[in-house]
């Protein structure tokens, strides 16, 4: 059995529903192997089921850098663009400080495409990801630059949305 760490970068990308939910699904899987997971949402405030969920698991570590509001994509409040700042810093020593296996940066391709971070910064924290930590990255958008420089990027398509038949967003669904 191969028991080695592959420090690999992952990009879930794409219009369709389902990247954060299968960045949670790697982090479980990651959990179930013993690995010490650390999962940062930027722009996402709201009490999602994972953050609940988290409180039960052991060695699962959440963060939040946003509020339960939309952005502005051409105009982000002073208040986004400090959060997403602050919560960058934190991600970028999850990333770095050794103490977890995986790290994963939810809506970090959105954060970064409304320009609440420095493409630049992103791209500098994965030249400076340690050998054996796995890099999750999630979110619409994905730089060219990204994609090119992950390891495996998947992008989701949206086909068909129960939003389109006027469905509410349900807990334990969206969030």
């Amino acid at each position: 059995m191969n028991t080695k760490k592959p420090g690999l970068v992952m990009v879930f990308t794409g219009d369709g529903k389902g990247k954060t939910t299968a960045a949670v699904g790697q982090a479980l899987r990651a959990l179930g192997h013993g690995f010490r997971v650390y999962m940062i949402h930027f722009m996402k405030g709201r009490d999602y089921g994972e953050f609940m969920a988290a409180e039960k698991l052991p060695g699962l570590t959440i963060d939040r850098a946003g509020r339960d509001c939309f952005v502005k994509r051409d105009d982000p409040d002073p208040v986004d663009l400090e959060l997403a700042r602050e919560g960058f810093e934190r991600a970028r020593e999850a990333v770095t400080g050794g103490e977890y296996d995986l790290v994963v940066l939810d809506e970090i391709n959105v954060a970064v495409d409304y320009g609440l971070l420095e493409e630049a910064a992103l791209l500098e924290l994965l030249d400076l990801k340690p050998e054996g930590v796995t890099l999750i990255l999630t979110g619409r958008g994905a730089s060219p630059e990204l994609v090119k420089r992950a390891d495996m990027v998947s992008e989701i398509l949206a086909i068909k949305h129960h939003y389109n038949e006027g469905a509410d967003c349900c807990p334990g669904i969206e969030y």
